[in-house]
């Protein structure tokens, strides 16, 4: 049974698929902890509810026996790290320049899952970022990868490219071995990052990552992280697209997740002026699109800001008194870091 849900996995679209526990994490409750007392969740309230959950998946669904874990491909076909150096564009993350994975791959589970009833007596749940699942040591434990320096989850096989869906099922299956890690000296991941969001190899100070300041974070930036922010205004590749492992990273399948022709290098003149509809229109169906505008439009200012663009000024200008007073503070930030010449 777990060889044919593998292979049904790959026919229908995820590039791979392994079996583990629901108990084999059991340190995860012990680190989540550590994380939520150093307060390095920020603003992430919801990481410090429910940990009895989170931290334990066996609790989740106490009748679970097996839980499947399955990679997604998202590789992308260009440099993710190539406007970077741009002062009249911004950079979006690679996994949000397509369709929303959520979406995606969340369709895709319910088939496999609907596939395994019809093989198997058994009940399931699917699962695909959205619960308190603690889903990157759970695909470690599966054998799918291992969590880097950086956190995220790497492939030998994929390199680090991929989602990850959780289909839990009461279906007793054979548990795959677990990966270990590779990661070896390398620090490309940790050396990389822009803010130093990276306290010690595999630990994350999310109140410094750019992926939490540019999406989780509400309100005002630190000043202080502002310059790191870069042209960044949605998310961070940085660490992803500097690891060795990726050269054995594989194309993905699902062309849905491509990155769209007007958001793989948006101007960030263009960005500025979105108003809330203009907003709603170009991101839907879009991750980008759950931030709301006045989030988004803050992060394109900071990026203005770090420009060195002095053409950018004007644009600035027309939003120091917009309504949304976060939204004005990145103006005349912005404004004041060109006028100055050190942005």
């Amino acid at each position: 049974m777990s060889e044919a849900l593998k292979v049904e996995a790959r026919a229908m679209g995820f590039a791979e698929a392994r079996v583990t526990r629901p108990d084999a994490v059991p340190r995860v409750a012990e680190r989540l902890a550590d994380f939520i007392a150093k307060g390095q969740h920020g603003q992430m309230g919801w990481m410090a509810e429910r940990t009895s959950w989170r931290g334990n998946p066996a609790a989740l669904w106490p009748e679970a026996r097996s839980v499947i874990m399955l990679a997604e491909l998202y590789t992308p076909d260009r440099d993710p790290l190539a406007n970077l150096d741009d002062p009249d564009r911004a950079t979006i993350s690679v996994y949000a320049q397509g369709k929303d994975y959520h979406d995606l791959v969340k369709k895709r589970l319910k088939r496999l899952a609907r596939w395994l009833i019809t093989q198997e007596p058994c009940e399931v749940k699917v699962f695909v970022d959205t619960a308190p699942v603690p889903e990157k040591p759970l695909a470690q434990a599966a054998g799918l990868g291992w969590q880097g320096k950086h956190t995220n989850l790497v492939s030998r096989a994929l390199g680090n490219w991929f989602f990850l869906g959780a289909i839990f099922t009461t279906l007793d299956l054979p548990p795959d071995t677990p990966e270990m890690d590779h990661c070896g000296s390398c620090r490309a991941c940790l050396d990389v990052c822009p803010t130093n969001a990276f306290p010690a190899p595999y630990q994350l100070d999310a109140r410094r990552c750019i992926s939490y300041l540019t999406i989780e974070h509400k309100g005002a930036v630190d000043p202080d992280l502002r310059p790191g922010l870069g042209n960044r205004i949605y998310g961070c590749d940085d660490c992803l697209a500097v690891c060795p492992w990726n050269k054995f990273a594989k194309t993905a399948t699902e062309t849905r997740y491509a990155a769209r022709d007007d958001l793989a290098a948006p101007r960030l003149a263009d960005l500025a002026v979105l108003d809330d509809q203009g907003f709603r229109a170009k991101f839907s169906g879009s991750p980008i699109k759950r931030i709301g505008r006045d989030r988004f439009v803050r992060n394109v200012l900071y990026a203005i800001g770090n420009s060195k663009n002095a053409r950018l000024i004007a644009v600035a200008e027309r939003l120091a008194e917009d309504p949304d007073a976060t939204v004005a503070d990145a103006a005349i930030w912005a404004i004041k870091r060109l006028k100055s010449g050190s942005g």
